[in-house]
């Protein structure tokens, strides 16, 4: 071998050396990037609500057809598609970090699970239902009734509150056929829109418990993945209060300004801006979208003119 062609050689083998021990330090690397674990429902409503609130915090999630784990793209975090009912069990065990679930099945199952923030979709009841020709005036008529529910704490919590006896017959399915068949006179389950219950012949007897989305944590939850979670919050929380709020340009009056300004809350104060036309401003602000209409029937009357009301996609605040 000439000296060339061994010199080729060695540096051939260098390089090689060289690629593998970069690739196994980028791995290691990556290794010790934390991510957040956060699980989701894997189907249904709130599976749907919970993947657009991600996406309207800015986060990109990869996930394909019948997948039950995905990584975001550009925020460190980690999704598992779960059933409902499991989570509780797997933020207890710390193998998810938080989760995305409905606050009724946390009551239900993981009484000791703390709530770091509530979402503010996907809200139902979980109610007491009877069959239509039954007679309910009030919680004493469950006394030694059969009912049927997926939700035995709850009910017995709800029972014992109001110092009831009843026998439950716990159904992990279609509760509201129950009565129909005879096995109960009465169900406890989560009522939406109440089409469901029309369709089987049932009411709604009386609400034991309204509940929406709710940001559960695990106990477990490690240092490094809070501080992701507090970032992951912040954003959230910037989301969740531009949908509570809107944003209202009007113009007024100089002589005006004062009263509308009394009138409109703002996050600080309202933005007072000159109009090019002598005598009048314009004001901006923030407001409650709950109390809206209420506060432009009283801007009009105070003078209020070409009011303007705009969505707001995020207020960091």
């Amino acid at each position: 071998m000439s000296k060339s062609s061994g010199f080729f050689v060695f540096k051939n083998v260098v390089l090689r050396f060289t690629q593998i021990f970069k690739k196994k330090l980028k791995n290691k690397k990556e290794t010790k990037m934390s991510k957040l674990k956060i699980a989701v429902q894997k189907s249904g409503r709130l599976n749907e609500d919970s993947m657009k609130i991600l996406k309207a915090v800015g986060i990109s999630i990869d996930n394909g057809k019948d997948q039950l784990k995905a990584s975001a793209k550009n925020f460190p975090l980690e999704i598992f598609y779960l059933r409902n009912g499991d989570i509780p069990q797997y933020l207890k065990d710390g193998v998810v970090d938080v989760a995305i679930i409905g606050e009724n099945v946390l009551i239900e199952k993981g009484n000791d699970i703390k709530i770091a923030e509530k979402l503010g979709f996907s809200s139902c009841k979980v109610s007491v239902a009877v069959p239509k020709g039954a007679s309910y005036n009030s919680v004493k008529d469950l006394e030694g009734k059969r009912i049927a529910t997926s939700y035995p704490n709850t009910v017995n919590q709800f029972l014992d509150k109001n110092g009831i006896k009843a026998n439950l017959h716990i159904i992990n399915g279609s509760v509201e056929i129950a009565p129909n068949i005879g096995l109960a006179d009465a169900i406890v389950d989560i009522v939406s829109s109440g089409s469901t219950l029309f369709k089987n012949g049932l009411k709604e007897a009386e609400v034991i418990l309204k509940s929406e989305a709710v940001l559960a944590v695990s106990p477990k939850i490690s240092q490094d993945n809070q501080a992701i979670l507090n970032k992951l919050q912040f954003r959230l929380q910037s989301v969740l209060k531009a949908r509570q709020s809107r944003y209202v340009l009007l113009n007024a009056p100089n002589n005006k300004v004062d009263d509308i300004i009394s009138i409109l809350p703002g996050m600080k104060s309202p933005t007072v801006l000159p109009l090019a036309k002598e005598g009048w401003s314009s004001i901006h602000s923030v407001i409650n979208k709950n109390d809206f209409w209420e506060i432009i029937d009283e801007l009009k009357e105070n003078g209020a003119e070409g009011i303007l009301v705009c969505p707001i996609e995020n207020m960091v605040i």
